[in-house]
């Protein structure tokens, strides 16, 4: 590939009733322009992922980038919507124009502002992710209920897999401050139900479902021949975005289908196996996702995840260190901004400019697997460093 990314930017995740979507992005797309040593003018275009779904009035917000930098004005600006990947879809369609030569830099934010609703408001706006002649009314906690009841039906109990997948990612969210939730739970409150920890959909409770957050990360990718005039830069070994059916009952929920068929071209793409992945930041939703991506990636055969997750593979001194960040579980899950945030955090890991995240050696390639509704969308990137 020719476009490479070569500048970030990332707010906090959190509940930030002072900022509006507008302040989000800005936030983000005016540090991604410092960190890249670039200004608004030396952009070609710009692409926002952003799901709404009724989270805020804005329905036409792609040139609130243009907000963050006077030269960005008059540049073309495009929203990308894939629900939960709408922000891997933003990054792709710019690495298109970038890969293509139409584009030399491009500006890429993924954000969203979700605590403006309740809870109750916010359930229904992100329901609208799902098949509605089928699923309507029905919940996502519910939808990912099903992929849990089908894999304990198939295989076996997830629940204590689940919960240590909770216990790990609050535990790597107290190294990251940008998480929304830097809190530790332990195994024993994750695994009962309480006041604190009711069941949300049988079998989900609170402590397997991700967060409400507010937030926005943005990349500034550029071409080949623009890597001179920056400092560094993380190239794309893959990128692949797998589209499956739509309703649930077309797929056979106790395995991640379309996940599985992205990662496996992206590991062809890259040359590479799992067995080459220092870090992972994977679509941990609800805990049964990240079960069922420990799965895809193939650290194990379908239906026997459970021993990878409880002989610590995943930890960060594991065979594959999964979710450093936090992932959504604890970093949190601003919708649109998800998948530019896993690149974010896989590209400091690969330059060894993640700090308390860090790991002891940088790896060489990171994978990201960024999901859209019920694993509908897969956006798998596997990046490596090629300038530091």
């Amino acid at each position: 590939m020719d476009a490479f990314i070569v500048g970030w930017g990332h707010t906090r995740f959190g509940k930030f009733d002072g900022l509006d979507l507008e302040a989000l992005i800005k936030d983000a797309a005016s540090a991604a322009l410092v960190d890249a040593g670039i200004a608004g003018e030396d952009v070609d275009a710009v692409w926002l992922g952003n799901f709404n779904s009724g989270l805020v009035p804005d329905g036409f917000c792609s040139s609130m980038i243009l907000h963050a930098d006077p030269g960005l004005r008059f540049k073309p600006a495009i929203r990308c919507e894939n629900a939960c990947a709408s922000g891997s879809a933003a990054l792709y369609s710019a690495l298109d124009a970038v890969n293509s030569g139409r584009c030399r830099v491009a500006l890429v934010v993924g954000a969203e502002k979700m605590t403006g609703l309740d809870t109750a408001g916010v359930t229904k706006a992100l329901g609208g992710a799902s098949y509605q002649a089928e699923e309507s009314g029905t919940s996502f906690p519910q939808i990912f209920a099903r992929f849990a009841e089908a894999y304990a039906q198939n295989f076996e109990d997830p629940t204590e897999a689940m919960a240590r997948i909770s216990v790990k990612n609050h535990a790597n969210a107290m190294r990251n401050p940008l998480a929304h939730l830097r809190r530790p739970v332990d195994l024993d409150f994750c695994l009962a139900v309480s006041d604190k920890n009711p069941v949300i959909a049988p079998p989900l409770k609170l402590s397997d479902c991700s967060l409400i957050s507010d937030g926005a990360a943005a990349v500034v990718v550029a071409h080949r021949s623009r890597l001179p005039d920056f400092r560094r830069a993380v190239g794309f070994r893959a990128a692949e975005l797998v589209s499956d059916l739509l309703p649930l009952s077309a797929k056979r929920p106790e395995r991640f289908e379309g996940p599985a068929v992205a990662i496996a071209r992206a590991y062809a793409a890259a040359g590479a196996t799992v067995d080459d992945i220092g870090a992972a930041e994977v679509h941990d939703c609800f805990t049964i996702a990240e079960l069922l991506s420990v799965e895809a990636l193939g650290l194990a055969k379908p239906g026997q995840g459970s021993a990878v997750v409880r002989e610590g593979q995943t930890e960060r001194d594991g065979r594959l260190p999964i979710n450093l960040s936090g992932g959504l579980k604890a970093k949190g899950h601003p919708v649109g901004a998800t998948g530019v945030s896993m690149h974010v955090m896989i590209a400091r890991q690969l330059l060894g400019e993640a700090d308390e995240m860090q790991l002891a050696s940088p790896p060489e390639l990171g994978l990201c697997l960024n999901l859209g509704g019920g694993a509908v969308t897969s956006a798998v990137s596997i990046l490596e460093a090629v300038k530091a």
